[in-house]
């Protein structure tokens, strides 16, 4: 059958959005990160690798923004694929009552960040919030923080509002793969006289694995371009302790208008992203296979 060459004018508006939108902003950044263009002036000199070399050699905070953005990574990916997981196995029948949880786990979902950044602040108010009322009326005063405040903690209470942001959404994930699972594999398994417990670690989690690596994967992309939350909560403080990668490279570029560093933190951004999700990808499968 002879394929006619009208239909590659189909595959044309993606493929022109695709190159308008990641191809040339991804080489312009790759090109402007060998620069020191302020971003606003027509010219710029080329300064070869002397940007990459002040990110690595001499900030700190650059430094710094890896080591929270890196916290941050772990406390949501851990902890939102366990709370997703624990989640989709409780509501996996289809049932009114399920179908009506799904929908209200993910609810948080579809707020705008700014929404939810709001609604947490309120939450975590040091003299007003309802987590340090909550503490305070169970007789756990003990336990008041000014969550956002404190340099130690604040990184971690940015990660369990990304987590309920975003846990319901990797619920109707792990959901679906659970539900492509064929019962007749369960049917084995309890004739085998398998515990629940073994049932999981050697039918459900192999089966599920594909869907654990979307999660895990997709989790970290979100929690690395955090920018929007964490900017809305705390702007990066206090003393840095919350900045992140995304939200430092703001800074330098729309603040301190050093674009062409900018750039260059961009890049080394994207790479240290890529490694992280190829070794996941690498774990899991690896994971997978083992079983």
């Amino acid at each position: 059958m002879k394929i006619s060459k009208s239909i590659y004018f189909f595959f044309l508006p993606g493929v022109l959005l695709y190159a308008i939108f990641f191809i040339y902003p991804t080489i312009s950044a790759l090109f402007y990160s060998f620069t020191d263009w302020d971003g606003l002036s027509s010219s710029f000199q080329f300064v070869g690798i002397d940007n990459y070399e002040r990110a690595f050699t001499g900030d700190t905070i650059f430094r710094k923004t890896i080591g929270n953005n890196l916290k941050f990574m772990l406390v949501v990916v851990v902890f939102q694929t366990l709370v997703a997981l624990a989640f989709a196995l409780i509501v996996l029948k289809n049932t009114k009552t399920t179908i009506f949880l799904r929908a209200l786990y993910f609810f948080p979902t579809i707020l705008s960040s700014v929404s939810v950044a709001f609604i947490w602040s309120f939450i975590y108010d040091p003299s007003l919030g309802i987590l340090n009322q909550t503490l305070e009326l169970v007789g756990l005063d003990f336990l008041r923080q000014n969550w956002l405040g404190n340099a130690n903690i604040a990184i971690y209470s940015l990660a369990i509002t990304q987590i309920w942001f975003h846990a319901g959404q990797m619920l109707i994930i792990f959901v679906a793969g659970l539900q492509a699972i064929p019962e007749d594999l369960y049917e084995v398994a309890k004739i085998e006289g398998a515990t629940k417990w073994q049932t999981f670690r050697k039918v459900t989690w192999p089966l599920l694995a594909p869907s654990a690596t979307i999660v895990v994967a997709y989790t970290t992309i979100q929690s690395f371009k955090a920018f929007d939350l964490v900017f809305a909560m705390t702007g990066g403080g206090p003393n840095n302790s919350t900045q992140i990668v995304a939200t430092y490279i703001f800074d330098i570029a729309f603040r301190s208008y050093q674009f062409g560093y900018a750039s260059s933190i961009s890049v080394i951004f994207m790479v240290i992203i890529a490694i992280i999700t190829f070794l996941q990808f690498k774990a899991l499968r690896s994971d997978r296979i083992s079983y």
